[in-house]
């Protein structure tokens, strides 16, 4: 074939090709816009007809459920209860007073209240729906959602709100929530949007707060078609948000609650835990208060009592509070001379009365003395001489390093507010904090859990719990999280040789069961439950010789706020140790007198799983607990007159 005709066909063929691929990218777009046709004729149809009615789209955010909180037994302690409100939204409402007024027509508005919701309406966003009442009853729910047609921007709306059914009993624990501030805010680099919702509800103390990004969830949306006028007219679409976390706590809520039945009426603290992984079953402080005040809006009458209490409701002494913590400290002084050396397990100390250094007395509680003792009975008798002498044989570093080891002086984790470090001082810590140097007295002072010494009842369970384990257990309050446990590693040993945490230990158990046992009359007589434990007695104020001289006066004697504080560590079995209690009563004079015996109920109540049974009293006491037991206002009625039957 010529080489001209070879070209021709070559030169055809491309052409052909070439047209087959036009042809292609035409039926492409033909069919592309068909279909787009198609979908905005059809699919989008509604919404460009809204659009040409004048109308348009607003997306609004669905504030997710908060997170639920149960107890160790899966009884609710914070929840979410629903709640009809009302918003308005300036943007949408033109002549908001208008609106406002005509609103007020219908439903119960304050004049505080409608001047809030202006103040509010300034400061937010004009697209920012702004609550104007909540808690609404169906009848008043129902009027607005009548008349909405006729109140441009208005909205009636049905949320979640937190709701506390244990009131007072886990106020301090879990805390509550309040409204977002312009304060909560600033604290924050890049707030979730939800935080911008006005009266949107956070945690503010307490659990709630410390775990209040797990416990929000995440914000859902709504997207709602509005007419020219402001009105909603139906919701195109929504998108459901995330729940929050679920969180089962360690705590139970019947302990919690006899707790605190059993501390009515004193400015106190307890916490009960497991010696054998943390957990804490119950973590007190009272008097307390009811959280829902807070979330429904407190009244400035209502906040103002709660202030000006002397035994000051709104602090969580359990964990807050600092105080001496008195003779309970006596094991940890007895565990750093046993370790140091500086005091072997049989030997004694003379007591006379004092201690004398440098010309000066350091006076025991028991004015004749003691006579000779070793640490055993030292700690059995509370002998205040026998540590004096072993502090100064041993020096207050030592004791600062066993108290932290104990649990004492160091800043515990635990999801609650202001959570207290304590303190365990040492000769640096004076000179850094005071610019002075440590002096020989201080060390005395500290033997005894007086002077610099400062510890939370929180801190003093961590420490007998210790003792009693022989372990570094560790407190812990979140037990599972959405279901699934919160893993709890195996405690290491503290690292002391058993015979001297046994001499310790038999200490406390003869401050029980012993013959010159400080609280032998709290012991507990059943002999499968019985409790080793240690008084103490801090001082508030300072005796001075005068006084000692002339006779010291009776705490009975003196104004409340000036008495001594009343503390009690303790733990049981004896033999196989399960929990650990410690308990503080501001100003209640006696470790032995007044703290003892609540301490003793608590942890019986622990051990028999509720009401304990009488025989586990001595027996002269037992009308006497019966009558306290029937007055106690308790969550279970009816457990009452069932659980203190005697086994006998």
């Amino acid at each position: 074939m010529p080489k001209s005709q070879k070209d021709t066909q070559a030169g055809r063929a491309s052409i052909t090709r070439r047209g087959l691929m036009l042809g292609a990218a035409q039926v492409a777009i033909v069919a592309v816009l068909g279909m787009r046709m198609r979908k905005m004729q059809l699919e989008q149809a509604d919404d460009y007809r809204m659009l040409a009615d004048g109308n348009s789209v607003k997306i609004r955010l669905i504030p997710p459920a908060r997170g639920l909180i149960y107890d160790r037994n899966g009884v609710l302690l914070a929840g979410n209860e629903q709640n009809y409100r009302v918003t308005i939204t300036r943007e949408d409402a033109g002549n908001v007073e208008e609106v406002l007024a005509d609103l007020r027509q219908l439903i119960p508005v304050t004049d505080t209240q409608a001047e809030e919701t202006l103040t509010e309406i300034r400061r937010q966003p004009p697209h920012a729906p702004i609550t104007v009442a909540e808690r609404l009853s169906w009848e008043e729910f129902s009027r607005i959602a009548v008349n909405t047609p006729a109140l441009p921007g208005v909205s009636p709306e049905v949320g979640l709100s937190r709701i506390y059914p244990r009131g007072p009993d886990f106020a301090h624990v879990l805390g509550y929530v309040g409204a977002v501030s312009d304060y909560d805010l600033k604290k924050l680099e890049d707030p979730d949007p939800l935080l911008r919702i006005p009266k949107f509800q956070i945690g503010k103390t307490g659990v709630e707060a410390k775990l209040e990004d797990e416990l929000r969830g995440s914000a859902g949306q709504r997207r709602i078609e509005v007419n020219s006028l402001g009105r909603e007219m139906r919701e195109l679409g929504r998108r459901e948000g995330d729940p929050g976390v679920n969180l089962q706590l360690t705590l139970d809520y019947r302990l919690q609650n006899f707790a605190h039945a059993r501390l009515k009426g004193e400015s106190a603290a307890a916490v009960v835990m497991d010696v054998t992984n943390g957990d804490i079953l119950a973590i007190v402080s009272d008097p307390s208060f009811d959280p829902n005040m807070f979330v429904r809006g407190i009244s400035s009458v209502e906040y103002k009592a709660l202030m000006e209490n002397d035994h000051r409701p709104l602090a969580d002494k359990s964990v807050q509070g600092l105080y001496p913590p008195g003779s309970t400290f006596k094991v940890v002084t007895a565990l750093a001379a046993l370790e140091s050396g500086a005091i072997g397990a049989d030997d004694t100390v003379y007591c006379p009365g004092y201690f004398e250094v440098a010309g000066r007395r350091f006076h025991c509680w028991k004015h004749g003395g003691h006579g000779r003792l070793n640490v055993q009975q030292a700690l059995e008798q509370s002998c205040d001489v026998f540590f004096y002498e072993a502090s100064q044989r041993v020096g207050i570093d030592k004791i600062a390093d066993m108290a932290h080891r104990m649990g004492v002086g160091v800043r515990h984790d635990l999801p609650m507010s202001a959570v207290a470090e304590g303190l365990a001082p040492t000769r640096a810590w004076k000179r850094e904090r005071y610019n002075k140097e440590w002096l020989i007295g201080d060390t005395i002072n500290a033997s005894i859990g007086q002077g610099y010494v400062l510890a939370s009842p929180l801190h003093l369970a961590v420490m007998t719990a210790r003792l009693a384990s022989g372990k570094v257990v560790v407190p812990r309050l979140v037990r599972a999280k959405n279901g699934v446990e919160v893993p709890v590693e195996e405690a290491p040993s503290l690292g002391l040789p058993e015979g001297w945490l046994r001499r310790v230990r038999q200490g406390m158990d003869d401050v029980m069961n012993g013959r010159h046992g400080t609280a032998a009359k709290a012991r507990i007589v059943l002999s499968n439950w019985k409790m080793a434990g240690k008084t103490g007695t801090s001082q508030v104020r300072n005796i001075t010789a005068a006084e000692r001289a002339r006779g010291v006066i009776s705490n009975a004697q003196l104004p409340w706020n000036r008495r001594d504080h009343a503390l009690f560590v303790c733990y049981a079995p004896v033999d196989n140790p399960k929990y650990a209690v410690s308990l503080i009563v501001e100003h209640g004079s006696g470790g032995s007198s007044t703290a003892a015996p609540i301490a003793r109920d608590i942890l019986l109540f622990a051990l028999a799983d509720g009401l304990p049974p009488l025989d586990a009293y001595p027996s002269g006491q037992r009308n006497e607990v019966q009558a306290r037991f029937d007055a106690l206002d308790l969550v279970n009625p009816e457990a009452v007159s069932s659980g203190i039957k005697s086994r006998a």
